[in-house]
């Protein structure tokens, strides 16, 4: 299995996904108010953005491990 190693790509098909599943199941919750239903939405996009800044700073220090091994190797 490949995996995607872009952090962008990886939160748009995550919020495609989450968008998706918004648009088809919300309006068919009837159990849920407005209110509950807005939170549930803000949560999920408040933990994307997380999700994006963790993934890029895991790249970040991978990019920094990769070029100290170069760079002692070098030595």
């Amino acid at each position: 299995m490949r995996f995607i190693k872009n952090p962008n790509v990886t939160i748009a098909l995550l919020a495609i996904y989450t968008a998706v599943m918004y648009i088809y199941l919300f309006p068919k919750n009837t159990e849920m108010s407005n209110t509950e239903k807005w939170i549930t939405v803000g949560i999920s996009a408040v933990m994307l953005i997380l999700l994006w800044f963790l993934l890029r700073r895991r790249n970040k220090l991978r990019k920094e491990r990769e070029e100290g091994l170069k760079n002692n190797r070098n030595l």
